[in-house]
């Protein structure tokens, strides 16, 4: 969340030259306030600080006495927005080889490449860490808490005099060889060491390390089903071209399950997982505005030539349908119809995405669009079809993302995560069984909410 963060006042430590940080970090979207995964900060001249910079690289940084002595900005860029990224920073200034006193690991890899100035701490150089100074997660505190991280932080850890692998935190799955989570076992946490596992909703700064490092909880900070363990659906608020026909992208926040476009043009956002086979559902609370197109389109949605704008319809070719949430109409390959009514602020949007039938419905507010300008009743698979474009549901436009494309506007999306924006579905409804998916509405029987573990059951 954009104004969340926990903090601690750190006591004694057992080192000030020997220490591993670990993460496990997933970006809401591509931003230019250089969010902090963490930082250890006493002022502007003593401090550390773990983030992306603007150019999304990931950038390490320390400062002691007003000197810059560690300083790491990776070549690589951070731009994935759809994916976890597990982040070890392990320091040793004790080794006699500069490069060995601070290492740099991403799933697991060791990064070995970085741009502009590389500075190393000198040998047996003491830092910040072991001191009596703030701990922050999700922010910097130097100058006024700022920088917060917007997006999800998981298994956040510290140990304190120890330089660890990453192995300690992670494995490489046997069988699909991705990087995973692995529950750390016999570490020695050392006096300011911890592990936030935000297990407790209610308690999200609890240290699960043995040492009771408890963090302060700032801000509107929300527990996620959202971990590196159970990938949840979100949005892509920027990707490539083929997405968006603009420079300026829709703003995401709340962990990217919000959207905002002040561009003035229509700029798609597609859901952050697809499916090809099986039976999906979603909701979009309308939060301000009174134009946007919502839908689905197949993943291949190739260039649009001219046009300045983008949403879920528009194209000729067929690559999806959209619904006008001024009129109530469906858009399908660029021609537009009477269907639903009026989307108005506040109103729910109801979709079902029937990939295995080729068939995609709307519904409003707990009602479901009969065809004919209206809502009314319970779902039915006979009633409301919208039938997805002949010619998209070959080859690799066989997978399909919801569509958001608010215009000056802005919308909530659930995706099965149970909140709209930071609040959580007043009154839920139903959901299939099997599906730990949580709804505002009933969600028709047969859907699942788009994650990894319905989409390996179910799709």
């Amino acid at each position: 969340m954009a104004n969340s963060y926990l903090n601690r006042t750190m006591s004694t430590g057992t080192s000030r030259r020997i220490f591993t940080i670990s993460n496990w970090v997933r970006r809401s979207g591509i931003t230019s306030n250089y969010p902090r995964i963490c930082a250890y900060d006493q002022d502007d001249n003593n401090r550390f600080e773990h983030f992306f910079n603007n150019a999304d690289q990931l950038y390490i940084e320390h400062v002691s006495g007003g000197s810059q002595n560690i300083h790491l900005v990776t070549t690589r860029k951070f731009r994935d927005t759809s994916a976890w990224y597990h982040i070890v920073v392990a320091v040793d200034t004790t080794q006699g080889t500069a490069s060995n006193r601070v290492k740099l690991y991403i799933n697991g890899v060791q990064e070995t490449n970085f741009t502009g100035t590389v500075t190393y701490p000198s040998e047996d150089a003491d830092l910040i860490f072991g001191t009596a100074n703030v701990f922050y997660v999700g922010a910097s505190g130097y100058q006024g808490v700022a920088q917060h991280f917007d997006g999800y932080i998981s298994h956040a850890a510290h140990v304190d005099g120890q330089a660890l692998a990453p192995t300690v935190f992670g494995e490489t799955d046997s069988t699909s060889g991705i990087w995973k989570f692995k529950s750390p076992s016999g570490v020695t946490w050392g006096n300011n060491g911890f592990h936030l596992k935000f297990e407790n909703s209610g308690a999200l700064g609890t240290d699960s390390s043995g040492n009771t490092n408890t963090f302060t909880v700032n801000g509107n900070l929300k527990q996620s089903k959202n971990t590196p363990t159970l990938l949840w659906a979100t949005t892509l608020p920027i990707a490539t071209n083929n997405w968006k026909q603009s420079s300026n992208p829709n703003l995401a926040s709340n962990g990217a399950t919000s959207l905002l476009e002040n561009g003035g043009q229509h700029k798609q956002s597609p859901s952050s997982i697809a499916a090809s086979t099986g039976k999906w559902y979603c909701e979009v609370k309308i939060t301000s505005g009174s134009d946007a197109v919502y839908g689905v389109v197949s993943s291949t949605l190739m260039s649009f030539g001219g046009d300045s704008y983008l949403y879920a319809g528009m194209n000729k070719t067929g690559s999806g349908i959209g619904l006008n949430v001024v009129n109530g109409n469906k858009i399908v390959a660029g021609s537009e119809s009477t269907h639903g009514a009026q989307i108005s602020n506040g109103d729910i949007l109801m979709m079902a995405l029937d990939v295995t039938n080729q068939k995609f419905y709307y519904g409003k507010n707990g009602a479901w669009a009969n065809g004919s300008g209206a809502y009314s009743g319970s779902f039915n698979a006979a009633v409301g079809a919208i039938s997805l474009p002949a010619g998209a549901g070959t080859s690799f436009d066989a997978f399909y993302h919801f569509s958001f494309s608010p215009y000056n506007a802005s919308c909530d999306i659930n995706l099965g995560q149970g909140t709209f924006g930071t609040s959580a579905v007043a009154s839920a409804g139903s959901s299939s069984s099997g599906d730990d998916s949580v709804w505002e509405y009933d969600c028709p029987t047969g859907y699942y909410g788009l994650n990894s573990k319905n989409l390996n059951t179910y799709g």
